[in-house]
């Protein structure tokens, strides 16, 4: 699915649609950092060329985490089938695409992209994510060429200096809910007079070229990896080099598994580097067997202390129980509504998760306006206020909830796990010490000099 955009001006519609997105970004990741803002122009044409793994919400991201507005967006004419995301689209101003792929030589783009080239020629910013498709892959696939071929052409017009600044997506767990998201921008490339030069001379050649180089910066802010496989080695020796008393950061993370990635690729052909592999690939699969994570592994945890846990997340549920109740018989139907929307109207799994959380911000607000409504012609309008800011508050604490009901289901199950193999336990804390020594010895007999080390001097594992 290609997206990119389109709208003329900031109006207020647009304003309370880009805020309410900014919050359900802000609630749907527990955190998402930023590296690199430095390098967004606060002025003059951008166009945001990016990753793809997450459907619409990579659009929501991007929108409300760079620094400009608005970002113009397009998105694939099939998203136009569901009424409900329709609605929202058109409200934010998005305009379809008809890919090629999809439509043949039906497919006619030329007054979607008449108005983008007006969108950069009045010195606003558009998004677009040049895979051409939202997906799960290790990689990036093959860039299409659009995104050179707008930039050049707009250039080509000699009346504004475009600016592509490449970001790359990376998500610690992309549907889960409250997870982690970094957004990592890379340095800009310029469509200055040389570009343009160039460009006069040889067209194609030139978009080629520009779209390699816009690859080249894309691999640099992404995780790459020839397949999952070799990406679930990777990150099952990161979390084995990484000390205890450390906290990666996404950044950090992202940064550290990409180094990862690119000197065991170096060393593939290496016995030690191969027998470490397997080693660590029989962990994983040992770990996965008793249903134990790494991190359960790093120290010993009495009993009192892994129980004590569990008791305090449930005292949190008691506390958010008496807020979260009240919205109950509001947020359930509308929690219903929306998964049986992305159930029924895709197949695809990207757009399932997009057409939940669609559903779910269009529907929240027309509950809670009507709830207050209701709420002022029965009993009061004083009532109906309270009502609307109490529904929202009441989200918030359900939110919460889950949360630490989820947390303490998972505790509960790893404390009984750990109690109920503990001879097994101890046999993969052992296999896990050796492990952590060679995994650092060849990491740090790979790396080079130069590059600084992950290390704890108050951590021994």
């Amino acid at each position: 699915m290609i997206v990119s955009a389109v709208m003329r001006t900031i109006g207020p519609a647009y304003r309370v649609l880009a805020w309410f997105i900014h919050v359900v970004v802000t609630t749907f990741f527990r955190r998402v950092e930023v590296v690199g803002l430095d390098h967004v122009p606060a002025t003059g044409p951008v166009i945001f060329a990016g990753n793809h793994p997450n459907a619409l919400l990579d659009g929501f991201v991007v929108t409300s985490m760079c620094g400009r507005r608005p970002v113009h967006f397009m998105g694939n004419a099939k998203l136009w089938r569901y009424r409900l995301m329709a609605l929202l689209l058109d409200s934010f101003g998005v305009v379809p695409v008809y890919p090629r792929e999809e439509h043949g030589d039906a497919a006619n783009n030329d007054a979607a992209f008449a108005r983008l080239f007006d969108v950069l020629e009045a010195g606003n910013s558009m998004g677009i994510f040049p895979e051409g498709i939202s997906h799960a892959g290790s990689h990036l696939t093959r860039l299409k060429t659009g995104t050179a071929r707008i930039a050049l052409a707009v250039g080509a017009r000699r009346r504004v200096c475009v600016t592509i600044v490449p970001c790359g997506l990376t998500y610690m767990h992309r549907h889960r809910f409250r997870s982690q998201a970094l957004l990592h921008f890379s340095e800009p490339i310029e469509i200055d007079d040389e570009w343009l030069t160039e460009y006069a001379a040889a067209e194609g050649d030139t978009v080629r070229r520009l779209t390699a180089r816009i690859a080249d910066a894309l691999e640099k802010v992404t995780l790459n990896a020839p397949d999952w496989e070799t990406l679930r080695f990777i990150h099952a020796a990161r979390r084995l080099y990484t000390p205890t008393s450390v906290r990666l950061t996404p950044g950090t993370y992202v940064e550290l598994s990409r180094r990862f990635v690119e000197r065991y690729l170096a060393a593939a052909d290496d016995p030690t580097a191969q027998r470490l592999r397997h080693d660590v690939q029989n962990y994983q699969a040992r770990l996965d067997l008793t249903g134990l994570k790494d991190h359960h592994l790093r120290q010993p945890i009495g009993v009192l202390h892994a129980w004590k846990g569990v008791l305090w997340r449930s005292a949190a549920l008691a506390a958010l129980l008496p807020l979260a109740i009240p919205g109950a018989l509001l947020h359930l139907p509308v929690a219903w509504i929306a998964m049986t929307a992305g159930e029924r109207l895709s197949d695809d799994r990207d757009d399932v998760a997009t057409l939940k959380i669609i559903t779910t911000v269009l529907l929240l607000p027309l509950a809670y306006a009507a709830a207050a409504i209701l709420t002022g012609l029965s009993v009061g309008w004083w009532w109906g206020v309270g009502i609307g800011a109490l529904l929202p508050l009441s989200f918030l604490a359900s939110i919460k909830l889950v949360e630490v009901q989820a947390n303490m289901t998972l505790a509960t199950l790893t404390n009984l796990r750990l109690s109920r193999f503990s001879l097994e336990i101890e046999e993969l804390r052992e296999t896990r010490r050796r492990l952590v020594v060679r995994v650092r010895e060849v990491a740090d007999r790979n790396a080079g000099p130069s590059l600084p080390r992950v290390r704890s001097r108050h951590d021994s594992k």
